[in-house]
């Protein structure tokens, strides 16, 4: 029997780590030697999807370490501080260049099988649903690192191409494929089992490539306005991703392999950010009271308490609102997500408190945290049991090293077990997305099935749905209460909020009461910093609170395109190497020198593609390194 090789290299050597003429034996379950009857399309399309859902090694350094922390879904230094581990990043480019060698290899196979007349009914369909899903590996890749390949797996190493070729190809391949799929085609049983994500319903599949389409055409927004909407457009106008049941998500599942959680180790804690803690609290004035029982009620505080003031211990050097502040109890007012995404700390009768790391339980369990003078000697005790404090990145110096409260798992809100244990679905686009890209481009006068309003107020409806939290949605969608951040849910609310307001706390060394003015962030990443509540900032804080857990890279996205929604600077009690822009002098002010824009390439790139790293480099438009701005991103 004639055997079957197609040409498959992208990313060689130490990239890759396959051969750059990929035998379809070497892919394929078994056996060790295929014939072209025995290789199929839909075997390569399942590998890649099921592969990039991540397994645990690579789900931790890229999805956690990496857009969680960049996103301030949680707390973690490193790249929310500016620096990143090469290893890492080496990791993460040859996992996603494994994952596009078998789309690529798959689309090479259906051409191949088309040529010769060796189809099937479906053979055509396949095709078009693996460039759809290479479109969505391309676009990942190229929104972490810059400049990549996209003519590539043909057996040498390929040319780079500038971000704006990229996206101009995605963008045309998801038109063309979303076009070109018939939805009248019969699958057999088995093929559909080879698709985690749709089993070969066409139907969802054209859903998914309008609404893929319509989220990269808006990427476009601040630098290719004329092509973002016109793309834009064309996508809104046709079927897309409105309901859950049309979401693409794939089941996890326990164990160690490409399916297993991608939240699942219990080494990281993914406890609260100081972001997500300033756009959660005081938004949509919904009171805990009437989220929680009443075993909980002693611990709300009142609307106009900032809590202890602890500026020895706590750093100041940030434009956080409440620098210097630890909260002592339960906001009087949360968005209603807030408690089912992050369980406060001591809530052990939790169902969904998570008791990891399960080898030591201590680390979750111990509720007291010390505060210590330069001699080791307690100056104060801090019991965080049901207490509602995020924690900021940087550089804490002397301030950290005293504080034991900061960091510790046990000692703050974290993220629920349930998205820790393997039993969720990993979602890649919910319709909340589609109708937050709907209210944005309403706002910026582009032609959208649905208004502003509308659109806006149908995401937040979609998020509740997911949440379990629809009762409270009447309320919400009516506040006129301003979050930490100045931002109100309402829509037709925007109303700036006051440059200050008063609120009482008390010194927590010498217990003396006290007031204090609370002045709101000043974002001059956005519109030069002179608004807080316009509809943008409204569209893009929902849809961030929406996004949280599952779509951290597309919320760090947003806030390299906008600079939405704010989010505060790391500390710099002592200066930050890997920020060398932000300083004592300017912590006040937010700058994109301030904020993590991409991922370096893994020095393995440059060792093995020297002329491609060059060409990749020279594309940037700047150095390879953390602090240059993507194309699409502000500069």
């Amino acid at each position: 029997m004639k055997k079957l090789i197609i040409k498959s290299g992208w990313l060689l050597s130490a990239i890759v780590m396959m051969a750059s003429c990929k035998k379809f034996d070497e892919i394929n379950t078994n056996p060790k030697t295929a014939t072209e009857d025995q290789v199929q399309v839909e075997y390569f399309i399942n590998n890649a999807i099921i592969s990039a859902q991540m397994d645990p090694h690579i789900a931790e350094r890229a999805f956690v370490l990496y857009w969680k922390t960049a996103s301030r879904q949680h707390l973690s230094g490193g790249l929310s501080s500016g620096a990143v581990d090469d290893g890492w990043s080496t990791d993460y480019y040859r996992y996603v260049s494994t994952w596009l060698n078998h789309i690529y290899t798959g689309i090479q196979l259906a051409d191949k099988k088309i040529a010769s007349g060796d189809i099937k009914e479906y053979t055509g369909n396949l095709k078009q649903v693996a460039r759809i899903w290479r479109a969505y590996l391309l676009s990942e890749l190229a929104d972490n690192f810059g400049p990549i390949p996209i003519q590539a797996y043909e057996g040498v190493n390929p040319d780079f191409v500038d971000v704006k070729t990229v996206y101009y190809f995605m963008l045309d391949e998801l038109k063309d494929a979303g076009a070109k799929l018939d939805e009248a085609v019969v699958n057999t049983e088995a093929l559909q089992k080879l698709d985690p994500a749709y089993g070969y319903n066409y139907t969802k599949w054209k859903r998914f490539a309008a609404s893929l389409r319509m989220r990269l055409a808006m990427r476009l927004s601040e630098v290719d306005a004329a092509k973002a909407k016109d793309e834009f457009e064309a996508a809104a106008a046709l079927p897309v991703i409105t309901d859950m049941v049309d979401a693409f998500q794939v089941a996890e599942k326990g164990g160690w392999d490409p399916l297993t959680g991608v939240m699942s180790r219990e080494w990281n804690a993914q406890i609260l950010s100081t972001t997500m803690e300033n756009i959660y609290t005081g938004l949509g004035g919904v009171k805990t009271e009437d989220q929680l029982n009443a075993s909980y009620h002693t611990y709300i505080r009142d609307a106009d308490w900032a809590g202890l003031r602890l500026t020895d211990h706590f750093s100041t050097m940030t434009n956080d609102p409440y620098a210097g502040f630890w909260f002592d109890g339960i906001p009087n007012t949360l968005d209603p997500r807030a408690l089912k995404t992050f369980i406060l700390p001591g809530d052990f009768t939790n169902p969904d408190f998570s008791k990891y790391p399960s080898y030591s339980q201590v680390t979750w369990e111990q509720t007291k945290r010390n505060l210590v003078d330069g001699s080791n000697n307690v100056v104060k005790e801090l019991e965080a049991k049901f207490t509602w404090n995020g924690s900021n990145a940087g550089a804490w110096g002397t301030k950290g090293a005293r504080n034991q409260w900061r960091g510790y798992a046990g000692a703050a809100p974290r993220l629920s077990h349930d998205f820790r244990t393997s039993t969720s679905k990993r979602i890649f686009f919910a319709p909340w997305e589609t109708y937050f890209l709907m209210a944005e481009a309403a706002v910026r006068g582009w032609t959208v099935p649905m208004s502003g309003k509308a659109a806006y107020e149908a995401g937040i409806t979609s998020s509740f749905e997911y949440w379990g939290v629809s009762s409270f949605l009447g309320a919400y969608l009516a506040s006129t209460d301003y979050s930490k951040t100045g931002t109100s849910v309402s829509w037709d609310h925007t109303t700036e909020p006051p440059a200050t307001y008063n609120m009482n706390f008390r010194d927590g060394y010498t217990n003396t009461a006290g007031t204090v003015a609370i002045k709101y962030p000043v974002n001059n990443l956005y519109m030069n910093g002179t608004v807080k509540n316009d509809l943008l900032t409204k569209i893009i804080t929902q849809k961030y609170i929406a996004q949280v857990p599952w779509l951290p890279l597309e919320s760090w996205n947003d806030f390299r395109r906008l600079g939405l929604p704010f989010m505060e600077n790391p500390n710099v009690e002592e200066p930050l190497v890997t920020l060398p822009d932000l300083n004592a002098s300017n912590y006040m002010t937010s700058n994109v020198k301030f904020f993590p824009q991409r991922l370096a390439y893994p020095s393995s790139l440059k060792n093995t593609n020297a002329e491609g790293y060059q060409q990749a480099v020279g594309f940037l438009g700047g150095p390879d390194a953390v602090l240059t701005p993507l194309w699409w991103a502000k500069h």
